[in-house]
């Protein structure tokens, strides 16, 4: 019997999970939260100002825009998508910025932007839209007040997140879409805030979108967690200036999704190397036993030591708490 060549495992196993999903995509597709209409968001100037008048008439102007998708969803007959943009809506809610079309895009702050030295950024993964969304708003704000005081974290889904069972989800197209805008909005964080420390937290294929960012990110550090990849081999690949952090917790299932990326004719096939791997040279950090959405649980190793690092402190080991 020949000898199985190089790589040909993980190329079969990635190419078995392509059409896995590609079996399941018409299935997936019909239930998008895409089909839910919603109005043209209003064009807003770029933030120029940190202040808290600034801030509050940018909160007010997207709570608008929230309250018509709202209107929109309910003649739509979607209650569900529109009891949670009524929740979205609340008055102590502080977006800067909102777009209900497609899925949603959507940019909120937790905590008082206008004073924070130290702003953390959430990049979610895959199926992250308006009907899911507060799952990511519960985990801001268990990091928020795991900062405590003169912080903010910004959930940041300013992308169209990639369905879990679905082709793009095994490939870097939707990230390598993402990129130029996590990078623009970073850039403003910066110009907004620029004494405050940046670090951009990336979960899951928001890791992806945060590699294909990684060349010109301002950020003194990019957290890669739950990853299948960072789009890329090496630390050294991403070209960054940032300290590169990763970490997994013991109960997660994306240790077993093949670490690999193949170069296809029309498109690249997998999301590179496992960023946790020691070849891979990120820093690494005690995750604990959680799960794939248990980074971010209130009480969790993995928080804590989150948190350590948008601070700006080493991770502490696993079950101490410094």
């Amino acid at each position: 019997m020949a000898p199985r060549p190089p790589g040909s495992r993980p190329l079969r196993t990635l190419l078995a999970a392509l059409v896995a999903a590609s079996v399941a995509v018409p299935v997936s597709g019909a239930a998008r939260p895409s089909a839910v209409p919603a109005p043209v968001p209003v064009a807003l100037e770029p933030l120029r100002s940190p202040g808290p008048g600034a801030l509050a008439e940018r909160y007010a102007v997207n709570r608008d825009s929230i309250r018509a998708a709202e209107r929109m969803a309910e003649g739509h007959g979607d209650r569900a998508r529109a009891d949670a943009l009524r929740v979205m809506a609340g008055p102590a809610r502080q977006f800067l910025s909102f777009d209900g079309r497609n899925g949603g895009r959507t940019v909120e702050v937790v905590g008082d932007l206008a004073r924070a030295d130290r702003i953390a950024v959430l990049v979610p993964g895959s199926d992250t839209n308006l009907d899911r969304y507060e799952r990511l708003r519960a985990g801001a704000t268990a990091l928020r007040q795991e900062l405590g005081d003169r912080s903010a974290v910004v959930a940041w889904v300013g992308y169209e997140t990639p369905a879990t069972m679905s082709t793009r989800v095994v490939t870097p197209g939707l990230a390598e879409e993402a990129a130029p805008r996590l990078r623009a909005f970073v850039r403003e964080m910066a110009a907004l805030r620029p004494p405050a420390r940046i670090t951009v937290l990336c979960h899951s294929y928001g890791s992806v979108v945060c590699g294909r960012a990684a060349p010109g990110l301002d950020a003194s550090d990019i957290v890669l967690y739950g990853s299948p990849g960072a789009g890329a081999g090496s630390v050294a690949a991403l070209h960054t200036r940032a300290t590169v952090w990763a970490g997994r917790g013991d109960d997660d299932w994306i240790a077993d999704v093949p670490h690999a990326q193949v170069q296809l004719p029309f498109f690249t096939l997998g999301l590179g190397s496992d960023p946790v791997s020691p070849a891979f040279g990120a820093r690494p950090f005690p995750a604990g036993a959680g799960g794939h959405s248990d980074y971010l649980a209130p009480g969790s190793v993995s928080l804590r030591n989150l948190a350590r690092i948008v601070s700006g402190q080493g991770p502490a080991e696993e079950g101490h708490r410094a």
